[in-house]
């Protein structure tokens, strides 16, 4: 019963609307509405037409005057090499859609304006007109027949992958809230493997496999990323939470960073930012001061960036990240000064799983290292600058059986003493002040015995070597602090004669 009440007061309410507008109608032809209609009409249009013509001149005058600052032209053509492609690809687009817009829009607004509402005019319906369906059909399909495989020629060029013996450079590139983790092969020039059940925001933020051995060089960078000019770059891009975006708007290169879809994107500098920056400089809205510096020019503080094309969350502004492009040479440099990561954050913790065992490039810079103190100490005549402490050869805490990894530099003096066969050596222990004198003495023998049997046993005659225990009664530091404690827990040689 509800429902039927309700349908017939929405037939009632229809016929009285129905009935209100036939009355306002017939009000308003008795007040002269049409009259006054027709005048509004006529306003309309003429207002219409005004408008058409400022929005049209306004819109190519935009376009014109910010053109070096959005467009991509003047100063801020492509710096790299693909670019140039999909600037022409651009361009051409711009050309054909700038035609249509502003044919159209005239069509528009001057239709607008011609076919005004008037007395005793009648529309004229024209239901099927061949020619004009021929027309407004060949034509986009030729101009998007040129467009598409001019694309499809310019996408085979930029999104090409680098071939399996073609020179490159690989680095990786992982979006997250809010930043860019870039990281670089070290000298072996390879990517670690990386697995995202390894992740450990204190320790592993990008889950590197340290078991990987390509990973021991790999390092990342902070504020600011470099690559050296007119070298291929191919450049993996992940992403570890949310959807974001590689966009390096100066190279032209943009990709999506997806979370478990690694994309990738390979382009060539062309221009040092140096250079860029002299491009800037001939352009009179460069030569202005810096708002962040204004004790230089704006072109002077030219960077290029790499930033987040996608709406990642609150804090996406902050993905901003200095990417530097210089010669091949100052790329080199700047390579040998990074530390791997590896090195400085892992070794020899209890996350790494090579903790016991050297790498060949850990025993050659142990060795070089042992080799030039020796070369010093030699070079010295007095008697006393001979003794050089053991930097590596350790023990078990309150033992004298040495650690897996002290028979490295104990071999660098065993190769020193054949290859000097006329020199002699005294090898001495020392202790901290911790724990009761008598056994820090003995400790001290002990492991100086050690090296000395270590020695013998690889064919080192006896009659060159001595040894002692000096327990806690020669520190070299302060027995006060732990640093100072273990400066004094040392093993030393001390060469008698050469």
């Amino acid at each position: 019963m509800t429902a039927l009440l309700i349908f017939i007061s929405l037939i009632l309410i229809t016929i009285i609307v129905v009935q209100v507008g036939k009355v306002t109608e017939l009000a308003g032809k008795i007040r002269g509405e049409e009259q006054r209609q027709e005048q509004v009409n006529q306003r309309n249009a003429v207002f219409s037409m005004i408008f058409m013509v400022l929005f049209l001149v306004g819109c190519i005058w935009s376009a014109y005057y910010y053109k070096n600052y959005m467009l991509g032209y003047g100063p801020h053509e492509s710096a790299s090499e693909h670019g140039s492609a999909l600037d022409s690809m651009f361009n051409v687009t711009l050309f054909f859609t700038g035609i249509v817009f502003v044919v159209t829009q005239i069509f528009l607004f001057y239709y607008a304006y011609k076919y005004r509402g008037k007395k005793g005019r009648k529309v004229i319906y024209i239901p099927h007109n061949n020619m004009v369906e021929i027309i407004w059909t060949v034509i986009p399909l030729f101009v998007m027949t040129y467009l598409v495989i001019d694309g499809l020629e310019a996408w085979n060029k930029v999104m090409a992958d680098v071939g399996p013996d073609e020179e490159h450079i690989e680095i990786e590139a992982t979006g997250y809230q809010f930043a860019w983790a870039i990281r670089y092969p070290g000298l072996d020039g390879r990517l670690g493997e990386k697995n995202y059940k390894l992740i450990d925001p204190a320790t592993n933020p990008l889950g590197q496999n340290w078991e990987d051995e390509k990973n021991i060089d790999d390092f990342q960078t902070g504020a600011e990323f470099v690559l050296p000019v007119n070298k291929k770059v191919r450049v993996r891009i992940t992403a570890q939470d949310v959807l974001h975006n590689f966009d390096l708007p100066h190279f032209r290169v943009k990709m999506d960073a997806i979370p478990g879809m690694p994309t990738h994107f390979v382009f060539t500098p062309t221009k040092t930012t140096e250079e860029y920056r002299q491009e800037l400089r001939k352009y009179p809205e460069y030569q202005v001061p810096d708002p962040n510096d204004p004790s230089k020019q704006l072109w002077e503080t030219f960077e290029y960036e790499l930033a987040c094309a996608e709406l990642c969350g609150r804090g996406h502004y902050s993905m901003r990240k200095t990417l530097r492009i210089v010669s091949e040479d100052d790329y080199l440099d700047w390579l040998n000064k990074q530390p791997s990561y590896y090195m400085t954050n892992i070794r020899f913790t209890e996350k790494d799983p090579h903790r016991n065992k050297l790498f060949d490039f850990e025993i050659e810079n142990r060795k070089e290292e042992f080799d030039r103190a020796v070369e010093g100490v030699l070079s010295m005549n007095n008697p006393q600058d001979t003794t050089l402490r053991f930097r590596y050869v350790n023990f078990e805490t309150g033992s004298a059986d040495l650690t897996p990894l002290s028979n490295y530099e104990i071999d660098n003096l065993l190769t020193l003493m054949k290859g000097n066969p006329a020199m002699t050596v005294e090898l001495a222990g020392h202790t901290d002040n911790t724990g009761d004198a008598e056994q820090n003495q003995l400790l001290s023998e002990s492991r100086a015995k050690k090296v000395y049997d270590y020695l013998v046993v690889n064919d080192i005659d006896s009659t060159r070597l001595q040894y002692n225990g000096y327990g806690q009664d020669r520190p070299i530091d302060t027995n006060d602090t732990d640093t100072g404690r273990a400066a004094n827990r040392r093993t030393e040689f001390r060469i008698l004669t050469k």
